[in-house]
């Protein structure tokens, strides 16, 4: 008799059938099975918060199929070893009527023989603890998003609109730091710089003035171009001389290998991936791919807070940095918990088979997945080698007069690279590799001041926030990807370049949240519930108490909103900075409408709309609206540098009920509309340009270069399918993305037929 093991991806469970063999027969569930109902609360509160739990939509069949295959067989659950996997491997207990006393439990962090085996080998009993921990959090992001957003959607009047426990938390942080980048004041202070010719250095020393009368510059910069031009002056008088040579050797330490938080913000930093885009290919890498020999899985499990490193991994490490760099670069590290509450049956996010390289696995990976393999087996190398060496020196030189002037050269030089020869940083430092000696003199060859402006503090990238995140204890590594991903899908947020900018509308949400539900955003009392939450997880809390506690905060502010509601009494209007566009002694008042909120003259009777892009601060019942405003008695328009192929007018971009769109801007007497090119993520393989994906008269979609002649380009690339990043490894045609009848998606080559790997099935 075969014994049925159930995991989550069918991906793996091909993998993993091919390992165990004969005896074993592996099913997917393909995800979680059962939820909370979409169109209920679906939470019992009298009940002390008991769950109800139904059947997911469209998983009746595979509900059925795993049902069927379970049928008179011993059963494995091999869910995914995180909460959200012990939670579906509960669930899947509970469908197929298995006792809670089983040993039927099976966890591995990587897809190998050896690693799947054992764990076949032995089997636990479903972690009630960790269920319960899956079970408090979802319900609490139910009563918070299942019960703010219905206000939400009376107030500001737009039905997409939600809020979420950790999400809104998030918003909080990236609207604070707007209004600080909004209300920030510039301050002038001056730099200034020197060239020296000293003694047994070739050419010149370049140096910063650091401190005046000894009080330093970082403390009390120059703030005026009188006190600039006086120690101009002063300088340019003095004679000069090397007051001090300092030399110390340095040693820095190798990063530990990566968590998925840590991966998450590298990824980011190094090769500018999304968080999203980052969880997507290490879930490739883990789940593992077919090669010429054989199914191959390259990274352990990527949900992970641990650092830690099994022996063999540790073994295998040693004996690639032994045999590729020498005996004397290798120095085992063994890396323990890195917070109290981190599950250590998980490991580190590391390669499977260290002795991979990324030179023998870029032959067997897509351009993305090559990349982050590198990132990972680099940064885990790393971990288990010797310090990186570097001698740093500090020179400085002062007027000889009275010492009021000091200058300073600050470099380092690397001694011995160590854990560097695999993972470089990722900027180079001056290298002072001679020097000068002090109590010689030095001769001032060039001197300039500069005048500088304070700047306001950078916006969050998605690296930076999810390290703020980590920091402030919001959320959990898993949920990153998730929370960035809800804040630009719901539209609180956009992408400028790297940075994540709130919109007009999340600005809104977030003074929503601010104004009646305080408690709900603050980063500490979120925090301590994802403390309680990892409690109920070690066994240390009861679930139903954690939600009680936070209820018994929660409900209180609830009822006063609902009564607020029901009376009417709940007016959102504010008064704003913005005078009428027809008459400017009236000023505009900022009201919410079914299209969101928009700006109204009560004496004119005339309304305008908001861009996206502006930008909000709250004080009090008064609005101060910044930025792109849109004064404009129609919806929003933007020229988009082309004429109308009807008439010949200017073509707009407009935002209408159900998204942009383009139209003439001589409507209504021209009535010419087309759809708003949506971007692709590849270039074009021919000239480099966007790509934009454009339906035909027929309705068909096709893609093309934006470079085209109907857009006064010369670039005539065409394609019925949607070409990607990826390169024929046969032929280096780029290739493209079909999709068959039945859904599923391949990576082809037109040129010459050749299939790289097959994707997930679409939805």
């Amino acid at each position: 008799m075969k014994t049925l093991v159930i995991v989550e991806s069918p991906s793996k469970a091909k993998t993993i059938e091919k390992y165990l063999g004969k005896d074993y027969h592996v099913i997917s569930s393909k995800g979680h099975i059962r939820d909370l109902p979409p169109d209920e609360l679906g939470v019992d509160i009298e009940a002390s918060f008991e769950p109800k739990f139904t059947l997911m939509r469209g998983k009746e069949k595979v509900v059925q199929q795993i049902k069927e295959e379970a049928r008179n067989k011993p059963v494995l659950l091999a869910s995914d070893m995180d909460r959200e996997g012990e939670a579906i491997a509960w669930h899947l207990a509970q469908i197929l009527s298995l006792s809670d006393q089983e040993t039927n439990r099976v966890l591995f962090s990587e897809i190998t023989e050896k690693a799947i085996k054992a764990a076949i080998k032995r089997p636990l009993r479903i972690n009630r603890s960790k269920v319960e921990a899956q079970f408090a959090r979802r319900i609490l992001d139910r009563l918070v998003g299942y019960q703010i957003s219905p206000f939400l959607w009376k107030v500001i009047q737009v039905k997409s609109l939600s809020a979420g426990r950790v999400q809104s938390v998030a918003l909080r942080f990236i609207c604070d730091l707007e209004e600080k980048i909004l209300t920030f004041v510039p301050e002038e202070y001056w730099k200034f710089k020197a060239r020296f010719l000293c003694e047994k250095m070739q050419g010149e020393l370049e140096t910063a003035l650091v401190s005046v009368d000894g009080v330093s510059l970082e403390k009390q910069p120059i703030r005026n171009v009188q006190d600039a031009m006086k120690i101009e002056e002063e300088i340019l008088k003095s004679s000069f001389a090397v007051r001090s040579v300092e030399e110390k050797v340095i040693n820095r330490k190798p990063p530990a290998p990566f968590i998925t938080s840590t991966l998450q913000q590298e990824a980011s930093n190094r090769l500018g991936f999304s968080v999203s885009r980052t969880m997507k290919v290490a879930q490739e890498l883990y789940e593992g791919l077919e090669t010429k020999d054989g199914p191959l899985a390259f990274i352990t499990y990527m949900r992970t807070d641990s650092n830690r490193i099994s022996e063999e991994a540790l073994e295998a490490a040693k004996l690639y940095i032994t045999e590729h760099f020498g005996e004397s670069h290798s120095k085992t590290q063994r890396y323990g918990k890195n917070k109290a509450n981190t599950q250590d049956a998980h490991e580190a996010i590391r390669p499977t088979y260290p002795d991979v390289d990324p030179q023998k696995a870029e032959k067997m990976l897509s351009a993305d997945q090559a990349k982050l393999y590198r990132l990972i087996w680099s940064r885990f190398m790393a971990s288990q080698m010797i310090p990186a060496v570097y001698r740093q020196t500090k020179i400085k030189i002062e007027d000889i007069e009275q010492g009021c002037y000091t200058f300073e050269a600050e470099g380092a030089r690397c001694v011995e690279e160590g854990y560097e020869k695999v993972y470089p940083p990722t900027s180079k430092e001056k290298d002072l590799s001679v020097v000068p000696v002090a109590g010689t003199p030095a001769s001032l060859s060039h001197f300039e001041k500069a005048q500088n402006f304070t700047t306001p503090p950078a916006r969050f990238t998605e690296a930076s926030l999810v390290k703020k995140l980590e920091k402030e204890g919001i959320g959990r590594p898993s949920t990153y990807a998730s929370i960035i991903h809800t804040l630009l899908e719901r539209h609180y947020a956009y992408r400028e370049q790297k940075s994540l900018v709130p919109t007009f509308l999340g600005m809104i949400v977030n003074h929503f949240m601010s104004d009646f539900f305080p408690k709900i955003i603050q980063a500490k009392f979120t925090a301590s519930m994802e403390e309680n939450l990892d409690k109920v997880e070690e066994g240390e809390e009861n679930w139903k108490e954690a939600i009680q506690r936070f209820y018994s905060d929660f409900e209180p502010t609830l009822l006063k909103l609902k009564e607020k509601t029901l009376t009417k009494s709940l007016n959102w209007l504010f008064s704003t900075n913005l005078p009428c566009k027809e008459n400017e002694k009236h000023t505009l008042i900022l009201k919410m409408g079914r299209f969101g909120p928009y700006l109204r003259c009560e004496a004119c009777d005339k309304n305008y709309s908001i861009s996206e892009k502006a930008k909000i601060i709250f004080r009090q019942n008064q609005a101060e609206i910044y930025g792109e405003t849109v004064l404009e008695n129609s919806k929003e328009v933007v020229a988009i540098g082309r004429a109308c192929p009807k008439c010949g007018g200017d073509l707009v971009e407009r935002q209408g009920r159900y998204g942009k769109f383009i139209a003439c801007s001589n409507y209504p007497k021209c009535k010419y509309t087309e759809n708003v090119d949506e971007k692709v993520a590849a270039k074009c393989p021919k000239c480099g340009a966007d790509v934009v994906r454009k339906k035909s008269k027929r309705g068909r979609t096709f893609f093309a270069c934006k470079n085209n002649a109907y857009n006064g380009g010369t670039c005539d690339f065409f394609s019925w399918y949607e070409p990607t990043e990826e390169k024929c490894p046969q032929c280096g045609q780029t290739m493209v993305l079909k999709k068959g009848r039945s859904g599923e998606e391949s990576i082809v080559c037109e040129s010459c037929a050749r299939t790289t790997r097959i994707a997930k099935k679409t939805k």
